[in-house]
């Protein structure tokens, strides 16, 4: 080890997190940039920064180990907070808390730890694209305060195996 990690490693108060967190796809898709997601709210960042997914298949995962926060009334979102302190927030499509649940079946729990991977939201592409305003998911960190940087990833994703954000605390 040099003098300059040595440096480094007095500098950052945690090392590990120097070769970033990786959030993975919490739905199979495409990558499009969050700016393009047709609600201000994600568009603007409001709500944090991220990515979102045009939706392929029938579920929603978690992106990566942790516990689940908060899983709306509808189905249609859920948060979670990362072993590792990111807070996220998957939210399917745009308007579709106004389907009233219709489309989504709720499969894990609130407070439940999770596995990247674990199933939390199954719904139906179909009835969904029919009825919502948009399916474009945003995949937003809420805590960007706590992020020094965050890298996005682009393309086509598989769910659990694609990473989708890379995150330096």
């Amino acid at each position: 080890m040099g003098l300059f990690d040595k440096l480094k490693k007095l500098v950052s108060d945690d090392n590990s997190s120097e070769s970033g967190i990786e959030i993975f796809a919490p739905l199979s898709g495409e990558i499009v940039p969050i700016e393009e997601v047709p609600d201000v709210v994600f568009a603007e960042k409001i709500v944090g920064d991220g990515i979102a997914i045009k939706p392929a298949g029938n579920k929603m995962v978690a992106p990566c180990d942790g516990t689940i926060g908060k899983i709306f009334e509808t189905n249609h979102a859920f948060s979670l907070e990362s072993d590792s302190g990111i807070e996220l927030f998957v939210h399917f499509g745009v308007d579709t808390v106004e389907l009233k649940g219709e489309g989504f079946t709720r499969i894990a729990s609130e407070g439940q730890q999770v596995k990247k991977g674990d199933t939390i939201i199954e719904f139906d592409l179909a009835v969904l694209e029919e009825k919502a305003k948009s399916v474009l998911t945003p995949v937003v960190i809420s805590n960007m305060d706590e992020v020094k940087e965050l890298q996005k990833m682009s393309g086509a994703v598989t769910l659990a195996e694609t990473p989708v954000l890379k995150i330096i605390k």
